[in-house]
């Protein structure tokens, strides 16, 4: 069976250059085996336990440990099987990995596309002196993954791997440390913080303020939060013969309370549950946060570290760097709440663990600052004041929410008249209706754009209403739009594409002079051909 090639440089199906090269091929460290099959065998000490105890297992009770110990079983299985067939180097142009039994998978990836580099280390790992790291690269947007994984590395080996990609001589030093090789500890092998000494000026940008928890407990999550960590407790307690739902009942159940204080009583309980959980969940995941700027030999770069249990540090290429987005949710924006995110290239925003946010969801005035020292310049632009968009736009915005409403009431009228649902069901049409307005009214004062400096800045938005400032020369390609309805009420929607971030990012609903003059000032000479000397189209 052939190889899978997957790589940057090269098509699939052809052999790569470097597989010529003489480096030697490199393992992964063999104790991530044992790291899971420890865990394997605590994931049944509950189960055990309870049995020692002289409690009477039944499988309603112990199911759900012997899931979790089938599953960190195989997990180890897979591990072990997954270091037997992994190999991997660095070679004085590519980081290169090759993987799979049935199916052999090569990765390469040029040393110069190099993005950023995250080093992770959960507690399991920490405790067994292990790291993962994962090299980003251009591939990572399109392919919805790291452009390279080696879960996992010893400590030193991890950190000599970073350095070595981080080096501005790829020929130099084309050897990653022998220690991966032969999976032998060192005399250093006690989990410690990822790469302590910070070199000499190094600015630190912003770090963690505890009471920054407050903007992180509240939310929908909460609740998927409580509902977790109730299904937790109950299962773990009915393993040793104890039913948590009957001692509720007895506690705050409708024979007790009454059926209203039973629902209140349920329902807030589970709300402070879920914040309680998400706050520690918080500090948990970003304590000892700390972003700065690092200088190196290739240029400055953005790196971040954090966590408690699993220890995280990400570095990012600031050179890539194209700019900053400030979202802030609308149903907590009281609060001055906001997530921070560099656009940038080669860094996925799908993925779970976030590489492109540069600030836990803090107060928006620290994000605005933050950004500010980011991007250069006092005040940062996006401190700007806005532009305020016509009032065509927020009347396209009462128009569709009316129509929005009107379908919604003619199928629940329907409904109804087929004896469906109830004679008042057709009322919910009206309160949509309402709500409707509401939200156009949010998202048309959301509304905003404007020119600072060598950034343009748009806002959108009514989930969530994200700034973006966006570096002009990082502008590829300018599109002006409009649609039947916009063509009637005079207006332009503005698209800014762009190599990083979400690709594109628009000014909508503009006047539709303001809008060439916007798309010619967001980028100078891209769009001056196809005007006028008075800015109207030719």
């Amino acid at each position: 069976m052939s190889p899978t090639v997957a790589t940057d440089a090269v098509r699939e199906g052809d052999v790569p250059a470097d597989t010529r090269d003489t480096t030697p091929w490199l393992r992964l460290d063999p104790r991530v085996v044992w790291v899971d099959l420890a865990r394997s065998l605590l994931s049944a000490v509950p189960a055990v336990l309870a049995v020692v105890l002289g409690v009477e297992p039944t499988g309603a009770s112990l199911w759900p440990f012997l899931l979790a110990g089938a599953w960190a079983l195989v997990s180890a299985v897979g591990d072990a099987v997954r270091w037997t067939f992994t190999r991997y180097r660095v070679t004085a142009e590519h980081v290169e990995r090759r993987t799979g039994v049935l199916v052999r998978r090569y990765r390469s990836v040029r040393r110069d596309r190099i993005r950023s580099i995250d080093v992770t280390a959960r507690a399991r790992h920490r405790v067994a002196g292990l790291r993962v790291v994962l090299v980003g690269a251009g591939q990572q947007v399109s392919g919805g993954e790291s452009a390279l994984s080696l879960d996992a590395l010893h400590r030193r080996d991890a950190d000599a791997l970073r350095r070595l990609l981080l080096a501005p001589h790829p020929g130099q030093d084309a050897a990653a440390p022998e220690a991966s090789a032969t999976g032998e500890a060192g005399p250093d092998d006690t989990p410690a913080a990822l790469d302590p000494v910070d070199p000499a000026g190094t600015e630190v940008l912003a770090r963690l303020r505890p009471w920054w928890v407050v903007h992180n407990m509240p939310g929908v999550w909460g609740v998927v939060t409580a509902a977790g960590l109730l299904w937790g407790a109950y299962w773990l307690a009915s393993a040793f013969g104890i039913d948590l739902a009957d001692h509720a009942l007895d506690l705050a159940g409708p024979d007790r309370l009454g059926t209203t204080g039973s629902v209140v009583v349920a329902v807030t309980g589970t709300v402070a549950l879920g914040a309680v959980g998400m706050g520690v969940a918080f500090l948990v995941t970003s304590w000892r946060f700390e972003l700065a700027r690092v200088p190196g030999p290739q240029g400055t770069r953005l790196r971040t570290r954090a966590g408690l249990l699993t220890t995280r540090e990400v570095d990012r290429d600031e050179g890539r760097l194209r700019g900053i987005t400030i979202s802030e949710p609308v149903l907590w924006r009281w609060m001055g709440m906001a997530d921070t995110q560099v656009v940038t290239t080669g860094l996925s925003l799908w993925a779970m663990s976030q590489p492109a946010a540069i600030l836990p969801r803090g107060p928006v005035t620290e994000a605005r600052r933050v950004a500010g020292r980011v991007l250069g310049g006092a005040p940062g632009p996006l401190e700007t004041p806005l532009v305020a968009h016509p009032a065509g736009a927020l009347r396209r915005r009462l128009w569709w929410a009316t129509v929005a409403a009107a379908v919604l009431t003619a199928v629940l009228g329907r409904l109804v008249a087929l004896g469906v649902l109830p004679s008042w069901t057709p009322w919910g049409g009206a309160a949509a209706w309402l709500l409707g307005l509401l939200g156009a009214l949010v998202a048309y004062r959301a509304l905003g754009h404007a020119i600072s400096g060598p950034y343009l800045v748009v806002r959108s938005g009514l989930v969530a209403r994200s700034t973006t400032a966006l570096r002009r020369d990082a502008v590829s390609t300018i599109v002006v739009r409009e649609s039947l309805l916009q063509r009637r009420l005079g207006l332009r929607t503005v698209v800014a594409a762009t190599s990083a971030g979400w690709g594109a990012y628009d000014a909508r609903d503009l006047a539709a002079d303001d809008a060439l003059r916007f798309a010619d000032a967001a980028a100078p000479g891209l769009l001056g051909p196809f005007l006028e000397p008075d800015g109207s189209r030719r």
